[in-house]
């Protein structure tokens, strides 16, 4: 616990954390980008269905980078960079956090996920407007961004459908309540075909433009390291276009950087 003169020194103390790291990096200049240890948070909702491509795009091209990976809730990553504990982190945009700085990915659609039994099982066309008459909507605890996001959805709508007496930390166990009957509930695309796959679940998709979320690669605003952010933020695309994850990766309107492993992305590549 950090006493009164604790909390006013802080501010101070991550100034000369930063000092130190820029100093490093300035001392090194022809240091190549993503070499070493580099600590990144992901959120849960994004964790399992981006790092398999990312893992490997970085494997490819930063062979020489040591990714050590933090799984957190987004309040608690925020934190961890705050603090210095992370270098960068995986988060949904925007983060509305003071000296951060957001590098966008892509975006992605939130997919109604039913049992496989239920009326609107394999349908697409569907306004938002059908929330207000939906089944239970089963979200995942307090605490994940993707239960705010879901909640956002319902109450632009004027929906209410959600059930407050479930909680699940995952979403795999959220969907397999939507397999056992207790509901329905709101997927990123990215996460449909693994979540999906034990059966019993269908999907359903709504009208363009769907609801859904932005993500993107997250770094103190002070750090010396932001174009080498900029290199690793474009092998993340690439690896979302070279796993065609359900996902649009997002336009820069620039050139992305080369990456370590060889030459950038073009600007205004194919979106996937």
């Amino acid at each position: 616990m950090l006493t009164p003169s604790g909390e006013r020194l802080l501010p101070r103390a991550r100034v000369v954390v930063d000092a130190v790291e820029a100093f490093r990096t300035e001392a090194d200049l022809d240091r190549r980008p993503l070499v070493g240890r580099l600590r990144i948070g992901v959120i849960p909702t994004v964790a399992p269905y981006l790092l398999p491509s990312a893992l490997r795009g970085l494997r490819r091209h930063a062979p020489e980078l040591e990714p050590v990976i933090t799984e957190d809730q987004t309040d608690r990553l925020v934190a961890s960079l705050r603090d210095g504990r992370l270098d960068v982190a995986v988060l949904a945009l925007p983060t509305r956090e003071s000296g951060l700085a957001e590098i966008p990915l892509y975006d992605e659609d939130f997919v109604l996920v039913v049992g496989e039994r239920h009326p609107w099982a394999g349908t697409s066309g569907l306004t938002t407007e059908v929330l207000r008459d939906a089944e239970p909507l089963l979200l995942l605890s307090e605490g994940h961004c993707l239960r705010d996001q879901a909640l956002d959805v319902c109450r632009a709508v004027g929906a209410d459908p959600v059930d407050t007496a479930t909680h699940a930390a995952s979403l795999a166990t959220v969907v397999q309540l939507v397999a056992g009957g207790l509901g329905s509930t709101l997927l990123p695309d990215t996460a449909v075909a693994v979540e999906t796959r034990r059966g019993g679940l269908a999907t359903a998709r709504f009208a363009e433009p769907a609801p859904g979320r932005r993500v993107g690669l997250v770094h103190r605003s002070s750090s010396a390291r932001g174009g080498e952010y900029d290199v690793l933020a474009a092998i993340l695309r690439r690896s979302v276009r070279a796993d065609r994850l359900r996902a649009r990766v997002v336009d820069t309107g620039r050139a992305d950087p080369g990456t370590a492993g060889g030459a950038g992305e073009p600007a205004g590549a194919a979106r996937s």
